[in-house]
């Protein structure tokens, strides 16, 4: 049985990238064609989460969207921008509050500037709970352990349910993320014979429920697909292919893990 078989779904694709807007409808095709069912797309910046919006009322019942602003952004995160997020979030096709967290590995924005545009993030999210509309948090950390850590404390027992997305890090991390409860999201890093080995290793230990799959497209093309696109651009018909990766390194069957991941995003989203 191929993972095509079982309705997949890519929880973090960037379908606003302007690498699309020539094709993008037949990228949906081809990624439906490769059993990828629906699709959550990712809403970063405050440009690109009203796009990710427009994708999911123009897709109804395949595409949904997040809205958030990642932390290379977080000099955007001005008053007007956490109201422009909150309209955003009074639509039910928005899913997820973020992209948001912390990368210290690039810092594109300034560290304190991270900092306050996630804390008025997870604000917005505690709001929305608080307002009986939770909404689960699309999250981002790289190399900003402890502080993210520490944020994220700040709001215990206020926040909804919380995915790491594209998930790259330590054995530590991973097991902090689980202790707290929180979903891993694993996308085609793990197929990265250069720097995503010990994610081989680690993804044994998530728990089915607490696992989710997604491309990051058009990021983190898996390196292992034969044969290699010319442009290089990820899309999300190459989800099937990281299935069959994780279910190799999780020892179960593909079918399993995707209908496992599936039940996950369903639930996780609410979709």
């Amino acid at each position: 049985m191929h993972a095509s078989d079982t309705p997949l779904i890519d929880i973090g694709a960037n379908l606003t990238h302007d690498s699309f807007d020539h094709d993008r409808e037949a990228v949906l095709d081809r990624a439906r064609a490769a059993g990828v069912s629906k699709l959550v797309v990712t809403g970063a910046s405050r440009e690109h989460s009203p796009k990710a919006l427009v994708l999911a009322q123009t897709f109804p019942g395949t595409l949904y969207a997040t809205a958030g602003v990642h932390p290379h952004h977080a000099v955007e995160y001005t008053d007007e921008c956490d109201a422009e997020m909150r309209a955003l979030h009074a639509h039910p096709e928005v899913v997820a509050v973020g992209e948001c967290g912390l990368d210290y590995f690039r810092d594109f924005s300034p560290r304190p500037a991270q900092r306050r545009a996630f804390e008025r993030q997870l604000q917005l999210a505690a709001d929305l709970v608080a307002a009986g509309r939770g909404k689960p948090l699309f999250l981002h950390q790289r190399d900003a352990h402890a502080d993210f850590l520490a944020m994220m404390a700040n709001f215990d027992g206020r926040l909804g349910p919380a995915v790491v997305h594209c998930f790259t890090g330590t054995r530590e991390e991973l097991f902090d993320y689980l202790d707290r409860d929180w979903h891993i999201g694993i996308t085609g890093w793990l197929c990265d014979e250069r720097r995503g080995m010990h994610l081989r290793e680690l993804v044994k230990h998530i728990p089915a429920d607490r696992l989710m799959i997604e491309t990051d497209a058009p990021y983190l093309l898996p390196r292992t697909v034969r044969p290699q696109p010319s442009h290089r651009r990820n899309e999300p018909m190459y989800l099937a292919h990281i299935v069959e990766e994780l279910a190799r390194d999780r020892a179960s069957p593909v079918a399993a893990v995707a209908a496992a991941t599936t039940a996950t995003a369903t639930a996780f989203f609410g979709l």
